[in-house]
């Protein structure tokens, strides 16, 4: 099976801000939404044989706290989406461009400056096809972040035609995807907590 958890909660989480590439730690709550997360893990008899991590410091330290004991291997191609100028932009008043590419974002191209959707999909995608062999064999468990999250749902679930792009990922959510003879399913939310937070 392949796990993917996004990140706990940071404090800019908290405050609303566009933190994309941001080298942010977890807050208190998130290191408890974390801890959450790795309870349910053990209570599902779930554990881990490998662990890969955007190189962000909220989504190792996620991952050391979902699964501890086990090395966290880094890939930079799970790291969040490039907002570019937009980055510590507030949540709470958006420019005009930003909120029209958040109300449609299969229809809208994202703003001059950020990370297209569709090169998201590409090299998250490029990353999971380089470990599904070892999904095949053993449960592997990848923290990452909302939008690169999404962007690993989308090429996997090939008749998503973008339904995942809308969806809200809450801090700590997990979704689970089995994998058979390198062969991905579709992927399924396992876990979530109850406030969803962006």
């Amino acid at each position: 099976m392949l796990y993917i958890i996004r990140h706990g909660e940071t404090e800019l989480n908290s405050k609303h801000v566009l933190q994309g590439r941001s080298d942010n730690e977890l807050d208190s709550k998130g290191f408890d939404q974390s801890r959450k997360a790795s309870d349910w893990l053990k209570k599902e008899g779930i554990s881990f044989t490998k662990v890969y991590s955007s190189p962000l410091k909220r989504a190792v330290q996620t991952a050391e706290c979902v699964a501890p004991g086990i090395t966290v291997s880094i890939d930079g191609r799970l790291i969040e989406m490039d907002y570019g100028p937009y980055e510590g932009m507030s949540l709470l008043k958006p420019k005009k461009e930003v909120i029209k590419f958040f109300s449609d974002f299969v229809n809208n191209p994202a703003p001059e400056g950020m990370e297209q959707l569709a090169d998201i999909v590409v090299r998250t995608g490029e990353f999971v096809d380089s470990i599904k062999d070892e999904c095949s064999l053993k449960n592997v468990l990848i923290s990452t972040h909302a939008i690169a999250m999404k962007g690993i749902l989308e090429y996997l679930d090939k008749d998503s035609k973008g339904r995942y792009w809308s969806k809200n990922i809450g801090n700590c959510e997990i979704y689970r995807v089995e994998c058979s003879d390198g062969t991905f399913g579709v992927p399924e939310s396992v876990f979530r907590i109850k406030k969803l937070l962006f």
